[in-house]
């Protein structure tokens, strides 16, 4: 079983991580996409990177720069630009079951650039995970949910994968420097991006918009931090499971802060994720993976 510590961010992770899909939803309907999570992000890396600074960490050299660079590009910019414009269409409960596809992707693409040996429970977890997000699915037949969107997320949680990846394969950077660097690179790629579609580039003027942009900023700077922790410890196939249980979150958070319905498919699927994520991380196994050494 993983360590306390590690089971906390855990946690904490998927809460926060569940409420950001309401609050991008609350974004875009003032702000342009790119422009939303381009501007989010540049927050979000400013801060961290004030942070780090005071705490006396170094920015990372050679490898590891280069490995919390395309981190970046990943997981905060290709991943976060096909998010939140599928997010402009998407119920947030429904773009986070699609995102939970993610740990099938994380397990095949771990095995395909050799960074991890093939795992059967990694395999029957994320299969499991899948019969999950195919219940909580459901709603699709009785709303017409349109298909760029759709796909548009399914390919936020590939990019995702790819990222979860690529950060196990280069030295380990400490967590508030990963992010701040990462988040930095990838904004860079959502603001070019932004200009390049010809979006309005204006700050937020409503309370409920300015409070959800905030939000995103304050745990952008968290959450991911805590990812770092968490995949620098476990396997990337095992972490990335973290991604499986945001529907949970995100359904409640949906329900409560934008009137999205709750179903019993919903209630059962939300199981039966959660029962991907026992098998494929958090059940204990006979072989005790080496923990990697404590960098936070």
């Amino acid at each position: 079983m993983p360590d306390r510590a590690t089971l906390v961010a855990f946690v904490s992770f998927v809460i926060l991580g569940g409420v950001n899909f309401v609050a991008v939803r609350f974004s875009n309907r003032e702000l342009d996409p790119m422009f939303g999570a381009g501007f989010r992000f540049a927050v979000a890396a400013l801060l961290l990177t004030a942070v780090f600074t005071m705490r006396r960490q170094e920015l990372p050299r050679g490898r590891a720069l280069t490995g919390v660079l395309l981190y970046g590009m990943l997981s905060f910019g290709g991943a976060y630009a096909f998010a939140y414009y599928a997010l402009s269409y998407l119920p947030a409960g429904i773009g986070s079951v699609i995102f939970a596809s993610m740990p099938l992707f994380v397990v095949i693409l771990a095995h395909f650039h050799s960074l991890e040996q093939f795992r059967m429970r990694a395999l029957i977890g994320a299969v499991v995970t899948l019969g999950g997000i195919a219940i909580l699915s459901n709603p699709f037949a009785e709303a017409s949910v349109p298909l760029l969107p759709l796909l548009a997320m399914l390919a936020s949680a590939v990019i995702a994968a790819e990222g979860t990846v690529v950060v196990k394969m280069f030295p380990p950077v400490k967590p508030l420097v990963a992010n701040a660097v990462g988040m930095a690179a990838g904004a860079a790629l959502l603001l070019i991006l932004s200009l390049a579609l010809g979006e309005n580039w204006q700050l937020p003027a409503i309370p409920a918009t300015q409070l959800a942009v905030g939000y995103l900023v304050v745990a952008s700077a968290v959450m991911f931090a805590l990812f770092i922790f968490v995949i620098q410890r476990w396997t990337a196939g095992s972490a990335a499971y973290m991604a499986a249980v945001l529907p949970l979150t995100a359904v409640i958070a949906g329900a409560i802060m934008l009137g999205e319905p709750i179903t019993l498919t919903m209630v059962l699927g939300g199981l039966v994720v959660l029962a991907g994520v026992y098998i494929g991380a958090l059940a204990p196994t006979r072989v005790v993976e080496p923990a990697a050494p404590v960098i936070g």
